[in-house]
């Protein structure tokens, strides 16, 4: 099955390593132009540029801090005068601080929210006016973990804010009148080169919550990414799809 996307332009936050990098990598190996966003990535931003280009295909990286709305309304406004458009956008930028919530401070969690919560807000609030204007190819796609829907002991204010997500995605579902679609998707854990420690420490415990007996890889979470980014997906809004290899059943 062909997704083409061809002449759509694509922004994802975060985009330059793991879920981020494989979700770019997939758009635009259906044709769509990619803007890759980062903070404190640009080596990452930069490579997967290089490999969509040396594939034949168009992609930019821009640096942003998503919770700045100054820095991200000029990284869409570069977006639109680079390849003339958006259709796209994945939410996908986020900062985990694992903690006991007893034991995390005030200050851990705006920093968190600052990601998570108003990057969010940021980038769908600055991007919604161009997905609108493309009457119907408009895709809003946010990526979280499954802790937004089924909580997490350790990750409190990153599910409270992730679902926060969530309410706004199903929110603008209704809201949208020219056929923009917005879409959660909902990961258990995957294995990335975020807290390592953590993974190795507690690897067998981990896999023994999932009956499919594996953690998530990032190559998991893009194919879904990219139907719901494509016209074949354009029946689909408001909802919260579970990639999690059945660590939730809800």
């Amino acid at each position: 099955m062909k997704f083409e996307l061809d002449e759509k332009v694509a922004l994802i936050t975060g985009g330059a390593r793991d879920v981020g990098r494989e979700i770019a990598l997939g758009l635009a190996a259906e044709g769509a132009s990619v803007v890759v966003n980062y903070h404190g990535s640009r080596v990452g931003a930069e490579s997967v540029v290089a490999e969509i280009k040396a594939a034949g295909g168009k992609a930019l990286a821009i640096g942003c801090d998503i919770s700045d709305r100054r820095a991200v309304d000029a990284m869409v406004a570069q977006t639109v005068e680079t390849f003339g458009g958006l259709n796209i956008l994945v939410n996908n930028a986020g900062l985990v601080i694992r903690k006991r919530f007893a034991d995390s401070t005030p200050e851990e969690w705006r920093r968190q929210i600052d990601v998570c919560l108003y990057g969010t807000l940021n980038c769908t609030h600055a991007a919604l006016p161009h997905l609108e204007a493309q009457k119907g190819s408009g895709r809003i796609i946010s990526i979280m973990g499954d802790s937004s829907r089924v909580g997490e002991s350790g990750l409190a204010i990153g599910a409270a804010a992730r679902a926060a997500n969530i309410a706004l995605m199903k929110s603008i579902a209704r809201e949208t009148r020219s056929g923009t679609t917005a879409n959660a998707l909902a990961l258990g854990l995957i294995e990335t080169a975020h807290d390592p420690e953590f993974l190795e420490a507690n690897r067998e415990k981990l896999t023994r919550l999932y009956p499919l007996r594996r953690l998530g890889q990032p190559g998991d979470v893009a194919p879904m990414a990219v139907l719901l980014a494509s016209d074949k997906g354009s029946w689909i809004t408001g909802q919260v799809i579970s990639i999690s290899g059945g660590f939730s059943m809800v």
